[in-house]
């Protein structure tokens, strides 16, 4: 990627991130009900009074028009002030950073539980294709890209934590015993759905014109898979791994709530439902943000995986 893309693109990325943040601002901003209200009673049915609702909206700059409460928000958010979490009493940037370890480690962990099992499975199940090790590999994997993530991760729950005593129900910190199971989950339905990607690329490029001359020439097919195929193979799969990170890092949500996993999904999660908006904003623009910078670099790593884009940037 020249330079010229290279700064058109960041500043593609800086317009989308406005973009976004308005977007947000506005959708908890103008939902139904007071946000002021919501942000101190939570879900719970307790009374809040009005001099109450009023003193954190002049706190909170909430009694200001729409247009000018987003302005304040962005002139503070620019230089780095996201304010403060009214759930968690204390910064935002620090309540983001605090959950942000726990989110990376599970992030990582899923991914490599994905990697050693899909990438030899769907190889294999290619190479031996329509045999019954493909049928079967074909099968789970539809299996788990079926199952939603919330149920397995309760059935894991139920089997390993109640029933076998092997991991514990509730989770709450980052360590190896509460993280197998979330990883597990995750790395089913991720394992499930790149099974399949992996499987299909792999076909497609054994059946192209190079893999038939490389056989006339009498090269072996263990060569020909690992030194032809597979490398022509990456590209489309190196797009898909940076989207499902890109998903991971912004916190999976639902497996976190269910595992109480502290990370920024669970963390969004509560933010939602207390309507720390402030926090919601600085959560949206992180996703967002891993978003764009993997897409950046899965585009720049295309380079090195494909030679004809790299003899196009010279």
């Amino acid at each position: 990627m020249g330079r010229k893309n290279l700064v058109r693109r960041l500043g593609q990325m800086i317009l989308a991130l406005l973009g976004i943040s308005f977007i947000s601002f506005c959708l908890v901003m103008l939902a139904p009900g007071d946000v002021a209200r919501q942000m101190i009673a939570g879900n719970q049915e307790i009374m809040v009074s009005q001099a109450e609702v009023d003193a954190l909206k002049a706190e909170l700059g909430l009694d200001q028009p729409f247009f000018f409460q987003y302005i304040s928000w962005l002139g503070r958010a620019v230089q780095g002030n996201f304010g403060n979490s009214f759930m968690m009493k204390r910064p935002v940037l620090d309540v983001v950073l605090a959950s942000l370890p726990a989110t990376v480690v599970l992030a990582a962990s899923s991914s490599a539980f994905m990697l050693i099992f899909a990438l030899p499975l769907g190889i294999y199940a290619a190479v031996k294709q329509n045999t019954w090790f493909d049928y079967l590999v074909r099968g789970f994997s539809f299996i788990g890209m079926s199952v939603p993530n919330f149920w397995m991760g309760l059935m894991l729950l139920w089997i390993f934590g109640l029933q076998l005593g092997w991991f514990p129900i509730l989770g709450g910190e980052v360590s190896l015993e509460n993280m197998a199971l979330p990883t597990v989950t995750l790395g089913i339905a991720m394992a499930s759905k790149y099974i399949r990607q992996v499987r299909v690329a792999i076909l497609e490029e054994l059946n192209q014109d190079y893999v038939t001359g490389a056989r006339s020439l009498g090269m072996s097919e263990t060569y020909i898979l690992w030194r032809e195929v597979l490398p022509n193979a990456l590209l489309p799969l190196v797009t898909l791994f940076g989207l499902s990170l890109g998903s991971l890092l912004g916190g999976a949500a639902v497996v976190e709530t269910v595992f109480s996993w502290p990370g920024l999904g669970y963390t969004a999660v509560q933010a939602i439902t207390y309507r720390d908006f402030q926090l919601i904003q600085a959560i949206v623009l992180w996703i967002a943000s891993m978003y764009m910078i993997i897409n950046l670099l899965v585009d720049i790593s295309y380079a090195y995986f494909d030679p004809r884009l790299r003899k196009v940037g010279r």
